[in-house]
């Protein structure tokens, strides 16, 4: 089950909420890390851009009403990652991304996250939501498969073969059963 409060989610284990100000050290650690960030696109940040991120995380939620959330697990308040939409900027549309620290890998947190933030951004009127992962991303790729992401094409970023995934809404409307 899930519970969503105006911008945040609770499911099972997590609670996501959108990344503020008090989030931004775990933010810059995590984006520095190039066991996480390699693969992302632009690949690992530095600080600066880290808190030029933050920002712009914050403003999309004020102009779009979803955005990225900071994961924490719930029964120790530990910071896990993000996960959530964005719009990319190759103009593929809004896009489920997510990013754990590696030692949560194996353990669902990332596909836990990534329903929640999908099942949000239908129930918000997202009739579409893409996805974007190297073909040699196994984890990401597994993640998104099982939460029910079709594969809808193929395209090569700076020398990698990229996976678009996509979640359609029934009849391109949000479908209710997801907001649980």
């Amino acid at each position: 089950m899930q519970i969503h409060t105006a911008r945040g989610i609770t499911t099972a284990r997590l609670s996501l909420l959108p990344p503020g100000p008090e989030h931004l050290d775990d933010i810059i650690r995590l984006k520095a890390d190039p066991r996480v960030f390699d693969v992302m696109l632009h690949g690992v940040r530095s600080p600066e851009r880290a808190r030029e991120e933050l920002l712009d995380d914050q403003e999309f939620w004020t102009v779009r009403g979803y955005g990225i959330w900071s994961v924490f697990l719930r029964e120790t308040g530990d910071f896990l990652g993000i996960a959530g939409l964005m719009e990319r900027p190759d103009g593929r549309g809004v896009a489920l991304r997510f990013a754990l620290w590696p030692e949560c890998r194996g353990r669902g947190y990332a596909r836990e996250a990534a329903v929640a933030a999908l099942a949000f951004g239908h129930a918000a009127g997202l009739a579409r939501i893409v996805a974007v992962a190297r073909a040699s991303n196994q984890a990401s790729r597994g993640v998104l498969e099982d939460i029910g992401m079709r594969l809808a094409g193929e395209h090569v970023h700076q020398g990698h073969a990229m996976l678009l995934f996509e979640s359609v809404a029934p009849s391109g409307r949000p479908d209710p059963s997801l907001d649980t």
